[in-house]
């Protein structure tokens, strides 16, 4: 029998006392299986108990048991209703958790990794953070930290590895510098990847802040053809009911309300560029028409896109 610490083989040396683990019921009754474990006497580590192929190491529950906890734990709300599905107490299932987790780590084939998302989660109460690393191509999580500052996004990396590292070819990432930072100094190769709905987020506060100085502008004149429009221009028409196709004027028509450059040269020339942009990078799937667009915008320097510019060049 091989010494569970250096598998080196030896003769029985005696038998352990009398142990227990739980199993999976057997017609809903509980079932236990109990033994007394072989040990050897190595001559490096001494007196040690064999391992057993039913069970882990330090483990009362059975590998059957714990994946079909796994199973429980991912169909429940919470550990607590799983716990109670389970007849557990807490920290047996997050003892069963912990060791679930050692098992996937210590079997995961880190292959190369080209495609990687990094993000943070809201964990627990307040504003507690983790922030996560994940295979994209896959679709499994890679690493998980406590926090999100800038040492937690390097941590994420150094778990990766050098090697690692260097095989990445893009990384989707939100716009927060301190990951953006971390980043670039561990991968500098890789292209960053930001989401549409952060690009978009950008995009609708420069089309709203070029509205909103629209409407001083005609305001001031006495005019109101921009009243009440502003969901008009942040809303994919898209999206837009019935109703609201029936009743909101066209885009062609918003624009008609837009005051002549003659008029108001600073205003109207922005509300054009920002909403061809918007427009344009909705339209198209690569993003060219929308960086030509936004390429526009930038050349102008206009009010509100200045964010939206340094973003996306």
């Amino acid at each position: 029998m091989p010494c569970p610490e250096c598998a080196v083989p030896y003769a029985l040396y005696d038998h352990g006392p009398e142990r227990l683990w739980r199993h999976l019921d057997t017609m809903q009754f509980e079932t236990v299986l109990k033994a007394r474990v072989p040990r050897i006497n190595c001559q490096q580590h001494g007196v040690k108990t064999v391992e057993v192929p039913w069970a882990g190491k330090n483990s009362r529950f059975t590998l059957m048991f714990e994946a079909f906890a796994i199973r429980v734990l991912e169909a429940s709300a919470t550990v607590k209703a799983a716990a109670l599905l389970l007849r557990l107490d807490w920290h047996s299932l997050h003892q069963i958790m912990e060791r679930a987790v050692k098992r996937g780590l210590d079997r995961r084939a880190m292959e190369t990794v080209r495609r990687i998302g990094i993000d943070e989660k809201s964990f627990g109460h307040g504003q507690s953070y983790v922030t996560l690393m994940s295979d994209l191509e896959v679709g499994r999580v890679l690493e998980v930290v406590p926090e999100r500052t800038k040492e937690a996004c390097q941590e994420l990396w150094q778990r990766l590895g050098q090697q690692q590292c260097r095989s990445v070819e893009a990384v989707a990432i939100d716009m927060w510098e301190p990951f953006l930072s971390a980043t670039e100094a561990a991968a500098s190769q890789a292209q960053i990847v930001h989401d549409k709905f952060h690009v978009s987020k950008h995009l609708n506060e420069a089309v709203d802040q070029v509205r909103r100085g629209e409407n001083r502008q005609l305001s001031s004149e006495g005019q109101d053809s921009l009243t009440g429009t502003k969901y008009l221009w942040l809303r994919n028409p898209e999206n837009w009911n019935q109703n609201q196709k029936n009743s909101s004027p066209t885009y062609a028509t918003l624009d008609s309300r837009l005051p002549k450059p003659g008029k108001s040269r600073n205003c109207s020339a922005s509300s054009g560029a920002a909403w061809t942009g918007r427009k344009l990078w909705r339209s198209s799937s690569a993003g060219t028409a929308g960086r030509v667009a936004v390429g526009s915008l930038r050349s102008k320097g206009l009010p509100g896109c200045s964010r939206l510019t340094s973003t996306i060049y």
